[in-house]
C-alpha cells in the first residue's frame, strides 16, 4: 500500500505538500523521509522522469511533472503500476489546482498542505491492490512500467555524494590552475624586471641625457 506522499518543487527541492501521517507511520518512515529529502536535493531537470528506488523493506516511486515531484513510499508488494498511476492522478490535480503558483518565489514549505484532502482520499482508493476497481487499473494499459527506471538507494546517495565530490574538486582544481596560472605570469614579469629593469633604466637614463644636453645646448 501506499505508506506516504510527499510532493515538492524540483528546482530547489522546497516541500510543497505531503501526506498527514499517523504518528507510528511518522515514527516508522522518519528515515524514509530524509531520504526522500535526499532525493530531491539531487533532482534536475535533465533527471529521468520516473524512477523507482529500492530501499529496504520499501520503494521510493516518483514521478516529475511539469517541475514538480510527486514522490511516495510504498510497500514493496504494492505494484508499480498503480503506484504510477497513484502519482499521476495526484500530478494532474495539483497542477489544475495550484500550476500558476508553483514558481512564486516567496513560497513557505509546505504552501499546499490542504492538498492532502486529495491526497488522502487517492490514497484510500489505491488502499487494497486487490479491489475489483483496482485490478480493472492493473489489466489496463495504463503505464508501460518495464521501462522505468529502478535504483537502490545506497548506490544513488553514494553516486550522487561522489558526483558532487568530483564536481567540488573539479573547482577547486579550476580555482587553483587559474592561480597558478596569474602566480606564474606575476613570476615571469618580476624575473624579466630583474634582468632587464636596471639595463633598461640606464638606457633611458643616458637617451634622456642626451636628448636634454642637444635641446637645451
Amino acid at each position: 500500500m501506499v505508506k506516504s506522499t510527499i510532493i515538492a518543487r524540483v528546482a530547489d527541492g522546497l516541500p510543497l505538500a505531503a501526506s498527514m501521517d499517523d504518528e507510528q507511520a511518522e515514527s516508522e518512515l522518519a528515515g524514509y523521509k530524509s531520504q526522500a529529502k535526499a532525493i530531491f536535493k539531487k533532482l534536475n531537470s535533465q533527471s529521468e522522469p520516473m524512477c523507482s528506488i529500492e530501499s529496504g523493506p520499501y520503494y521510493l516511486h516518483y514521478l516529475l511533472d511539469q517541475g514538480v515531484c510527486y514522490l511516495c513510499i510504498c510497500d514493496k508488494s504494492f505494484p508499480r503500476k498503480l503506484a504510477f498511476n497513484y502519482l499521476d492522478e495526484l500530478a494532474k490535480e495539483f497542477y489544475m489546482s495550484y500550476g500558476s503558483e508553483i514558481e512564486r518565489g516567496n513560497l513557505r514549505p509546505y504552501a499546499f498542505i490542504k492538498f492532502d484532502t486529495f491526497i488522502q482520499k487517492t490514497k484510500r482508493i489505491y488502499e487494497d491492490s486487490r479491489t475489483q476497481q483496482n485490478l480493472s487499473k492493473l489489466n489496463e494499459d495504463l503505464r508501460d512500467v518495464t521501462q522505468i527506471m529502478t535504483k537502490n538507494m545506497e548506490d544513488l546517495l553514494w553516486r550522487g555524494g561522489s558526483l558532487d565530490r568530483m564536481n567540488a574538486l573539479s573547482d577547486r582544481l579550476r580555482d587553483h590552475s587559474e592561480k597558478y596560472r596569474k602566480d606564474a605570469r606575476r613570476l615571469n614579469l618580476e624575473a624579466l624586471y630583474r634582468k632587464y629593469g636596471i639595463p633598461a633604466a640606464i638606457i633611458l637614463g643616458f637617451l634622456l641625457i642626451l636628448y636634454l644636453r642637444f635641446k637645451v645646448f
